[in-house]
């Protein structure tokens, strides 16, 4: 059994080569949902359906998300919709009366589907209105995630880091000609990461219990973090009590998406740098001090107290991703 921390595209990069080394079997996937986002209505979960869709082979790997040769007619139609109307386009937050009202799943994210901020293909959104109507039949997030990786054939075990609703939410400084609150969404696909950020908030996980499958799966350990964002993608997991003090009680491989202070993609220095935490793979393994081996990209002379295995830890292939997994095999063996 070995478990891996998914969020972003990092972890679902070094999923895909991992099969030869990992048996699927006796993989269990942890995803990230402090990214996910009510909108019009719909459960969008985008950490998990990374992992859904590229473990069940319909992943539009040019984009690392949504699915390949997704169609975005109703997409589309929502933008012309909106400006025929003379509606503003852009993230439509949802007033705060609304985001604590009706299902507590979609709690402190909730957007209106008018002109629609984030683009959802027509197969895609078949996913998030499924996994909304399960949710309103009475299922659980799990159960949900569950019958989806069904559906999609995937062969590892994939379930979300908790039933309830934690939304990563970035504070932008006092400067900002931005709102002081961004739903993590906002912020990086509305505004392209371009706000100035003072903090990041990972609101509702001191309420929010781990799903027993992911505290199951991490207390069976071993785990393998991915070189996903350490903040928004790693950081809500971390957040929640129980899932942090078990990691610190199992084995924990970690692979930097730094190499030194130079990160692989995404905003993940410029977060970083707010919550602070130095923006280098120094700082990756400051914020997970419950790491016991780390994965370091052969370039990356970073002195670490923890033993390091090194390799070329660029993913653009499955090849690449099998060679880091083997990596990390071998880091297991000196955790």
């Amino acid at each position: 059994m070995t478990t891996f921390l998914s969020g972003g595209t990092g972890t679902p990069k070094l999923l895909a080569g991992a099969e030869s080394v990992f048996d699927p079997a006796a993989v269990t996937v942890v995803a990230n949902t402090g990214d996910d986002v009510e909108l019009g209505g719909h459960l969008v979960s985008p950490d998990v359906d990374t992992v859904l869709f590229e473990q069940g082979d319909v992943l539009d790997r040019d984009r690392w998300w949504g699915i390949a040769d997704d169609t975005t007619e109703t997409h589309e139609e929502l933008a012309t919709l909106a400006e025929a109307a003379g509606l503003e386009s852009g993230p439509r937050y949802l007033p705060d009366e609304a985001q604590t009202a009706g299902r507590e799943i979609a709690r402190w994210r909730r957007f209106s589907g008018v002109a629609e901020f984030m683009e959802i293909g027509d197969r895609d959104r078949a996913v998030h209105l499924t996994r909304t109507g399960l949710l309103d039949e009475g299922h659980t997030l799990t159960e949900a995630t569950r019958r989806l990786c069904e559906a999609f054939d995937v062969p590892v075990d994939v379930v979300p880091m908790s039933d309830d609703p934690v939304a990563s939410i970035v504070h932008t400084t006092d400067a900002s000609d931005y709102p002081d609150e961004l739903h993590f969404q906002s912020f990086w696909v509305a505004h392209r990461a371009a706000p100035p950020v003072d903090d990041v908030e990972f609101r509702g996980a001191d309420r929010a219990e781990p799903s027993p499958a992911a505290l199951g799966a991490i207390e069976e350990g071993p785990v393998v973090v991915g070189p996903s964002n350490p903040v928004t993608s790693i950081g809500p997991m971390v957040a929640i009590d129980r899932l942090r003090e078990a990691l610190d009680e199992t084995t924990v491989v970690a692979v930097s998406p730094f190499v030194e202070d130079e990160v692989f993609s995404g905003p993940a220095a410029k977060l970083m740098e707010a919550v602070g935490y130095e923006p280098s793979t120094r700082g990756v393994a400051a914020a997970y001090p419950f790491a016991d081996a780390f994965v370091l990209d052969e370039a990356d002379g970073t002195d670490l107290d923890r033993p390091v295995v090194r390799t070329d830890t660029e993913m653009n292939d499955e090849a690449d991703a099998e060679r880091v997994a083997r990596a990390v095999a071998d880091a297991l063996e000196v955790a």
